[in-house]
């Protein structure tokens, strides 16, 4: 960790769910709500963006009364508090098909997300239920993807070797990374998007949005994916529990996720260079 030193003001945090904001179990912790209030007392904007579908993030909204665009698919689609779709990057259709060919002849498992719906082939395949409670709704089981090609916001593929999947992650960025976004937004999960959902995407969108300079936007992370908004952010925290290439791209490195995370970092890096900071206002 770094020490802080006199910098731009942070105006806008934008936090990454999973493994992040919440635990483990995918609960938000006392400390974490308060944190959140803590920044808007203190005149910093807070948004939050994930690899979750629209609907997964719902529960979220009122226990930390989020008012900005909340980016979901990594970006992929932008919705506000009521779900309403304001932006929405898809995958284009020609893609989809051999992309989950791809992952399918790595032996990954694939997910579908198009729309506010979330489909599988395989009920029984690994994560399927850990991923329907942490999202709190459950999939549509179909047998084949062919007919949904149209509208497709994220194509997952699931694999719990990680040799399966640094392999499909691979063979799809030499193949499709000219055109989609390829990056794993947890150990198991490699996540396909269009190039805009991304979370890089998703800060430079916040910042036009509100007029917030990229150097006065933080962020902070604990997986791959989290590291294109690292890379256009003033200042970038990693968790404790992140990958070590994911602590060497960040500004600073907080505590993990079981140990209150995300509250240390606002308070020891975040509320320091608040707008209405003391030290601030000298």
């Amino acid at each position: 960790m770094g020490a802080l030193t006199a910098a731009s003001p942070v105006r806008l945090l934008l936090a990454d769910v999973d493994g992040t904001l919440v635990t483990a179990e995918k609960a938000l912790t006392e400390r974490a709500v308060a944190a959140v209030r803590k920044l808007g007392a203190a005149g910093v904007l807070f948004a939050i963006t994930s690899g979750r579908p629209p609907r997964g993030m719902a529960m979220l909204i009122e226990p930390l009364d989020l008012e900005l665009p909340l980016a979901a698919f990594n970006g992929g689609l932008l919705v506000d508090r009521h779900l309403a779709v304001l932006e929405q990057h898809e995958i284009r259709k020609r893609s989809v098909l051999p992309v989950v060919e791809l992952l399918a002849s790595h032996k990954l498992d694939v997910w579908l997300y198009r729309g506010a719906d979330w489909y599988v082939r395989e009920v029984g395949a690994p994560h399927v239920d850990r991923e329907a409670r942490t999202v709190a709704f459950a999939p549509t089981v179909v047998e084949s993807y062919a007919e949904l090609t149209d509208g497709v916001a994220k194509l997952v593929g699931v694999s719990d070797d990680p040799r399966a999947i640094a392999a499909a992650t691979a063979a799809a960025r030499a193949r499709f990374g000219d055109h989609l976004s390829i990056a794993s937004s947890q150990p198991y999960y490699l996540d396909v998007t269009h190039p805009q959902a991304n979370k890089g995407a998703v800060l430079l969108d916040l910042s036009a949005r509100y007029a917030i300079p990229p150097q006065e936007i933080a962020t902070i992370g604990d997986m791959p994916n989290d590291m294109l908004m690292f890379a256009k952010s003033g200042l970038s925290i990693a968790m404790g529990n992140a990958g070590s290439e994911v602590r060497q791209a960040a500004s600073f490195v907080t505590t993990s996720n079981a140990e209150e995370g995300f509250a240390n970092a606002v308070e020891r890096f975040i509320l320091p260079r608040a707008p209405s900071s003391p030290s601030r206002r000298g």
